[in-house]
Order: structure tokens, then C-alpha cells, then sequence
């Protein structure tokens, strides 16, 4: 059985990455290969990578940047593993039986599909607005759990069929929803999935400012996503659209947005860009944003 490690870069060293993974390879005698495709970096981090040519098995360069969702397609040109290990560049691995911990599960529960191995946060930015909503919205606890809803893409491994079957949305160009979607159709189509707590540590030192300009950016693909009559199945169930469609619905949306901009705004946003930001104020930012775009 091979693993193929996947790791798609873009701006961000990961010369420690690669060093670990590579360290745990021979140490136990894994069968795998890491294979990197950058995704269209700064000629700065480009000689970075240069560096880790001797410890990776393949190394593509996009003379053109091509989205979360369609370099993560790419890999299945490029690999050979009958299991695909997507890591995200800006992590770094926690302890050293990371790969074996995967091996064990997928041997111990071969009908398993899909497993997710969850994630931390680096505490040295575990304070921003980015990481509050890691640490409240997007990390399990316990050791395991079969709810497709905490799967994230930052640190998960795929049978090779069934990952042929169930592509990423490339249609999803931008940031934003294409995890929550690709493990939505999956979820609908009865793939099995395990959460397990092997997680890697997420080394993400956006800044408020910066995030919230992201944030933006996934409520359009939210309302993108939203625009085509086929993807309310997959949609349905976000927290933010089902609230957002009920406003809508029930003629509030305009109330709501002369409120937010005229009362509400800029205590929300000095909040969410100060050293204390609350996840509360986050929700209610989300929710004007979409609702500004669904008119």
C-alpha cells in the first residue's frame, strides 16, 4: 500500500515539513512519496523550494496560479499512491508516528474512505480573529468522531478511487467552501469517513485585517455557489445561508442591513480588528456580507 503525500504550496516555506515527513518515511520504512505543486509562489519562495528538491519525490511548478480546489485535482496526474495525504503548506507535524497513526487507522478500518486527522493551532497566534474561529468552530475534540461536518482540507488522507470519483468543485476558483462542498458530496453519496486526532499544527499568522478581506472573498463564493439551483443540496445546512434565505424570505433583509450599517458596523469592526476579537461579531459580519450580495 502506497501513500502519496500531497502538498500544495503557495508563498510559504516548507522546508520543516517536507524534513519531517521525510524523517518518519525511513525511519519506519513507509511506502510513500511527497510531491509538491506550487502554486504560481514569488520568485523568493521559489528558491526556497530548491532546497527541498533532494527530500521530495515530484515537484511541479504553475507558471500560473489555479486555485485551492483545481491544484488539488492535479495531484491524481502526478501521483502514484493507492492513498493520497492531503497536507496544506502552512502546517507542521506534531509528533513523529503522524504517518504511522494514518496507517494504523486505514489497516485497522479498510472500509474506511475518507479520514481526517483534525488540526492545532500554533499558540504563538492563537489570539487572532483567524485562529478564535479555528479553536471555536472548526476543531473536534475527543479522540474520534464520524461527522463529515469537521472535515477541513488542511489534514486528510483519500483512497485513490474514491478521490477520482468525488473531485474538488473547480468551478470554486477563489477562497472559500470548496472543503465544505467536496466533503458534502461525499457525505451525500455515503463515503465512509473517520475524524481522527492526529492532527498537525497550523502555522496561520494572518492578521484580522487580512482575514476579514478573506472572509469576504468566501461569502462571494458562499453567494456564487448559491446562484446555481443545484448546489442547494450541498448548501442547504451552512449556517450563515439558511439564516441569511430566512431573512430574505420573511422581507427583514433590508432592516437588517440599514440597522447593521447605520448601529451596528463600527463597533462590530473595531472589535473584530482589536486583540480581542469575538467570533459573535464575526457571525454577524458574515451575515450583512451575504445578505449585501443576495440582493
Amino acid at each position: 500500500m502506497k501513500i502519496s503525500i500531497c502538498i500544495p504550496v503557495y508563498n510559504f516555506d516548507v522546508k520543516n515539513l517536507v524534513a519531517n515527513l521525510r524523517k518518519e518515511i525511513r525511519s519506519n520504512q513507509i511506502d510513500a512519496e511527497i510531491i509538491l505543486i506550487d502554486d504560481s509562489s514569488d520568485e523568493n519562495f521559489r528558491e526556497i523550494y530548491n532546497e527541498v528538491l533532494s527530500h521530495i519525490d515530484h515537484f511541479i511548478f504553475l507558471e500560473k496560479n489555479i486555485g485551492r480546489s483545481r491544484i488539488r485535482n492535479l495531484f491524481l496526474k502526478h501521483t502514484k499512491g493507492d492513498y493520497l495525504l492531503f497536507l496544506d503548506c502552512d502546517v507542521q507535524i506534531g509528533h513523529s508516528d503522524f504517518l504511522k497513526n494514518y496507517l494504523q487507522e486505514i489497516k485497522s478500518n479498510s472500509e474506511v474512505d475518507v479520514v481526517y486527522g483534525n488540526f492545532r493551532i500554533d499558540p504563538s497566534y492563537s489570539k487572532t480573529l483567524r485562529n478564535r474561529y479555528s479553536v471555536e468552530r472548526e476543531i473536534f475534540s475527543g479522540d474520534r468522531t464520524s461527522d463529515f461536518s469537521v472535515f477541513k482540507t488542511v489534514n486528510f488522507i483519500i483512497k485513490r478511487e474514491t478521490f477520482i470519483k468525488f473531485p474538488f468543485d473547480e468551478t470554486l476558483i477563489h477562497y472559500g467552501y470548496e472543503d465544505y462542498v467536496f466533503a458534502k458530496k461525499m457525505e451525500l453519496n455515503n463515503v465512509t469517513f473517520s475524524g481522527i486526532n492526529n492532527p498537525v499544527i497550523h502555522v496561520d499568522d494572518t492578521s484580522n485585517d487580512v482575514f476579514l478581506a478573506k472572509t469576504e472573498i468566501a461569502m462571494n463564493s458562499l453567494f456564487q455557489l448559491s446562484q446555481n439551483e443545484e448546489n442547494e443540496k450541498y448548501i442547504k445546512d451552512i449556517k450563515v445561508f439558511s439564516v441569511a434565505r430566512k431573512i430574505r424570505k420573511l422581507g427583514f433583509n433590508k432592516f437588517f442591513l440599514v440597522l447593521y450599517e447605520q448601529f451596528v458596523k463600527k463597533n462590530i469592526l473595531k472589535n473584530l480588528l482589536s486583540d480581542n476579537p469575538q467570533i459573535k461579531n464575526l457571525d454577524i459580519y458574515k451575515l450583512a456580507s451575504l445578505l449585501k450580495k443576495m440582493k
